[in-house]
Order: C-alpha cells, then sequence, then structure tokens
C-alpha cells in the first residue's frame, strides 16, 4: 500500500508459449523462469498482493508451490491465446480483484528487482501519472526504413557525450491505475510517465538466443 491506495500485481503467464516451450515454468538458475519476478514483487514495500493470471493446470500447480504466497487467478482460455490483446486480461481482472494500483510483471524479464518495482511506484505516485512504462536509454541514431531521421538532426550530428538519447520499453513490467483502466479500456492511457532501468536489466526472453544470453548474464550480475 502507499498512500492509502492498494497495490496489486499481476503476472500474466499463458501456458501456449511457441519459441520456447513451457517458457514460463522452464527451469532458470533453479527455479521457474516466472519465480524471479514474483519474489521481487513479494520484496516489495508496497504491493499488498500477487496474482497469477493463467489459463494453465501446470502453470497454477507450479507456482503455488513457490512458497511465495501467491494468489493464482483463472484466466478463461479465450483470454489466453496468441491474439489476444493484454488490456482484456487486465480489464477482466479488474473486475475480480480489487486494488487502486495494478503492477503488471512480465515473466520475461528475470532481472527486475524489488528496488525497480518500489522507485517506479513511488515515481508513479510523486509525478501523478495515470500509468507509467519503463525503458532503457540507448544512445544511437534511429532511422526509419526509408531514410528519415528519428531522434535528431543529421545537419546539426551532435557529439555521443553531448547526445540525449532516447528510451524505448523495455517491457520489464508496467503500472496502471484502476481509474486508468476504466477511462481508457487500456493499461496506458492519460498522463503516462517514465521509469529508467539499467541496460543489463532489459533483457526479454522471446527466443531460444534470449534465454542463453539471460541465463550468463543473471549469473554475471548475481554473482553466481
Amino acid at each position: 500500500m502507499i498512500n492509502n491506495k492498494k497495490v496489486v500485481a499481476i503476472i500474466p503467464l499463458r501456458g501456449n508459449s511457441k519459441r520456447i516451450p513451457g517458457k514460463n515454468i522452464k527451469t532458470f538458475h533453479g527455479r521457474p523462469l516466472a519465480y524471479w519476478v514474483a519474489h521481487a514483487a513479494k520484496q516489495s514495500k508496497y504491493i499488498d498482493a500477487i496474482h497469477v493470471s493463467t489459463e494453465d493446470e501446470k502453470i497454477k500447480q507450479t507456482m503455488a508451490a513457490q512458497g511465495l504466497n501467491l494468489t493464482i487467478s483463472h484466466r478463461p482460455k479465450e483470454l489466453a491465446q496468441d491474439t489476444t490483446p493484454e488490456e482484456l486480461v487486465h480489464l477482466h481482472f479488474m473486475t475480480q480483484v480489487p486494488f487502486d494500483i495494478l503492477v503488471i510483471l512480465h515473466a520475461t524479464n528475470p532481472l527486475t528487482t524489488r528496488d525497480d518495482i518500489d522507485r517506479a511506484i513511488e515515481t508513479l505516485e510523486e509525478k501523478k501519472n495515470d500509468a507509467l512504462v519503463t525503458g532503457t536509454l540507448h544512445k544511437r541514431f534511429y532511422w526509419t526504413k526509408n531514410g528519415k531521421p528519428l531522434n535528431y538532426n543529421p545537419n546539426e550530428r551532435p557529439r555521443t557525450q553531448d547526445f540525449e538519447g532516447t528510451i524505448t520499453e523495455n517491457g520489464a513490467f508496467y503500472i496502471t491505475r484502476k481509474s486508468t483502466l476504466q477511462n481508457h479500456k487500456n493499461f496506458l492511457g492519460g498522463s503516462i510517465g517514465m521509469f529508467e532501468m539499467k541496460p543489463e536489466q532489459s533483457i526479454d526472453i522471446d527466443t531460444p538466443e534470449d534465454w542463453a544470453g539471460a541465463e550468463e548474464l543473471f549469473k554475471k550480475i548475481k554473482g553466481l
């Protein structure tokens, strides 16, 4: 809870991942992949409850056995398809669970920390944002495929040390409010804030190559 507002975390986990079968509960450094973000959320000083949203019985059983006092929330199968927009999952969840602030955590970002989560919640409240995204700063010059610069003027090309760069979403987690979901039918809407994370924390596991890289990075950062 923060400022008398109930904070709930949701970890959406589908069972039919394609590129890496069973990805969300595949063993990652001795634990199911989803354990790591759930553990970070469990350590948060603001999160009051953590819900795993899934349609998959094996995921339900696996996550319930992790000793994190998670609440397993059943997700209808029609909301667990490849084509299901994520906002529909959260709109459905809103009808089932009371909250003021919702932290949407993704299992595919196992390097998210308690400190990231808590500072992002504080940022949302301090800046009175309606929603918040996480991102990473890149000091690179971006162009469209058609040859148009996106974030700088080629005629006044800055030195790298003088260039502010561009922050890109890293998909680690999002924070929204119940009022934002109600008013916009989306977890992003109104005044959207940004929480910057370190580049090494911004890995998103989608392919077997991502998985291998994440294991090595996790080992290095955690000193394993």
